[in-house]
């Protein structure tokens, strides 16, 4: 074998072993590993003990709720607060939330409010808040006017008039109208929707609100 054969065959097997390491290095980084944001879809053993004990509150004034079996961490929803505050979800990490997609031109959501305004009354602390968002697009000063109206003391004035909360909470099939309400546990982890207005004076939603904060 002259030299330039032996040089060309050296090559090749050089060129080969390079190759494989290079697979053997993408398998190890990437092979083995859980794809990137997998980890921050999923929830804690206690978000589906949780959901356990909320599965069989739902009947009565609250048969409506759909309870989730495997929970998944709830969509990034943004929203502004009093004044502008820009805020999400994730703002609230560590307290238990009943959300609330509302809008003003809503006949039953207007129905709704004040037994709204009486739960975060009488249960808000600091695991647990209703978060009351208010959805109109237009005519924005009507929300403020409809609260101050009833007599709404105990929520806060939550308002998202891009409308982008909805399309967000549509788009992921868990809104299909308003109002619409999403049982969040304190780790973030959506347990439960509710689609339509929902007595929350009565004892049954009063327990599942007890489940959920994990009460």
């Amino acid at each position: 074998m002259d030299e330039n054969a032996a040089r060309t065959r050296r090559w090749r097997f050089w060129g080969g072993v390079g190759a494989l390491a290079a697979v053997a290095a993408v398998a190890v980084l990437y092979g083995t590993g859980a794809p990137v944001g997998k980890a921050d879809a999923l929830c804690p053993a206690a978000a589906a003990a949780r959901s356990a004990a909320l599965a069989p509150l739902a009947h009565g004034d609250i048969a409506a709720l759909n309870v989730e079996r495997a929970p998944k961490r709830a969509a990034t929803i943004a929203f502004e607060g009093p004044g502008g505050a820009k805020l999400s979800l994730a703002d609230f990490r560590g307290k238990a939330l009943l959300l609330n997609l509302w809008a003003t031109w809503c006949v039953p959501c207007r129905a709704e409010m004040p037994a709204l305004d009486r739960l975060q009354q009488s249960a808000g602390a600091d695991d647990f808040q209703v978060v009351a968002v208010n959805v109109d697009t237009a005519r924005l000063d009507r929300p403020a006017a409809f609260l101050n109206q009833i007599g709404v003391k105990a929520l806060t004035r939550y308002a998202d008039p891009s409308g982008d909360a909805f399309e967000t909470m549509r788009l992921a099939g868990k809104a299909l109208g308003l109002p619409t309400s999403l049982m969040i546990d304190k780790d973030g982890c959506e347990l439960g929707i509710v689609a339509g207005p929902v007595d929350w004076d009565a004892a049954d939603a009063r327990a599942a609100i007890k489940a959920l904060a994990g009460g």
